[in-house]
């Protein structure tokens, strides 16, 4: 790629350099080379994707040019995208993630509308018009946590994870959506912080960890390269973060309190399991993603 690009900057177009680049990814097995291109030399450029189109025969100056032959090595070198521009669209808003945190996926934003179901706008507070008290564990990025706060802000919403630097990243995204008044988060390793006159939630919601540890190195390089081992992590048969939470999520959830779960794609048969073995919900429901696989599940506290 260096004697490639030694080309003067000036013959250098938007147009012909992603044509290039789109080439160059391809033949490196790099997913959906042209948006990935498209998505680098914009934020190269500092510009939207939709002005690349509106710019085709602007020339890349020097400096332009040996920014963007850095971020080609480094999503050939399966760099995830988000991390390499530090941002991922999830439920239309645009999240901050580093390498502490998990990148938003498509599949989560099931877990969302899951959650809303819940909480519809019409009958979102009691009789008493008390709002309702949302905890979910493991908030990463804070991209499930904002999202629901940004569609049902009459409420009360807490988030924790064990990271401080994953809080950290939470809160900022919070603040950048105008939602930072909106949750509360806190660092602690899952229900160990709260206390035991904690006031009850009426809805815990998180996306544990829920891979087999055998399996991990054996993910693509983009999630097994880059991504926090430790929100991966779901012990020897991948369960054992959800069976923790189930486990002991009815002791801080309100009668008829909802608990909601994204799980792998085939783990449907034993989190059935290890919810009717505690013995403290009903009505558990499962939900299928976009490729048709269960990946949500909710059940109520008896």
């Amino acid at each position: 790629m260096q004697d490639q690009l030694k080309t003067s900057a000036h013959e250098w177009t938007i147009l012909n350099i992603l044509k290039w680049t789109a080439s160059y990814f391809q033949t490196h097995d790099i997913d959906s080379p042209r948006a990935a291109a498209e998505i680098l030399l914009a934020h190269a450029l500092k510009l939207n994707r939709i002005e690349l189109y509106m710019r085709y025969d602007q020339p890349l100056f020097e400096k332009e040019l040996a920014l963007f032959k850095a971020l080609i090595k480094r999503r050939i070198a399966r760099e995830p995208i988000a991390y390499i521009v530090g941002v991922k669209e999830f439920w239309s808003m645009d999240i901050a993630v580093t390498r502490d945190v998990l990148i938003p996926r498509p599949e989560t934003e099931h877990l969302v509308e899951a959650a809303l179901s819940l909480l519809p706008i019409d009958s979102a507070l009691d009789s008493r018009n008390i709002p309702k008290r949302i905890l979910e564990l493991g908030t990463g990025s804070g991209a499930i946590i904002c999202a629901l706060a940004s569609h049902r802000p009459e409420h009360i919403f807490i988030a924790s994870d064990r990271s401080i630097k994953a809080v950290e990243l939470a809160a900022k995204n919070a603040k950048h959506h105008n939602l930072n008044k909106k949750i509360m988060f806190f660092s602690g390793d899952w229900f160990m912080p709260l206390k035991d006159d904690t006031h009850l939630f009426d809805m815990i919601i998180s996306n544990p960890p829920y891979i087999n540890t055998r399996l991990i190195n054996k993910l693509q390089p983009e999630i097994s390269m880059y991504e926090p081992v430790m929100a991966l992590d779901g012990g020897k048969d991948g369960l054992c973060r959800l069976r923790h939470i189930i486990d002991r999520a009815h002791t801080y959830l309100k009668p008829g309190g909802s608990l909601l779960l994204e799980i792998g794609h085939d783990q449907k048969e034993d989190v059935s399991r290890i919810v009717n073995f505690c013995g403290h919900y009903e009505q558990l429901v499962f939900t299928k993603d976009y490729s048709g696989y269960d990946r949500v599940v909710q059940m109520k506290k008896r």
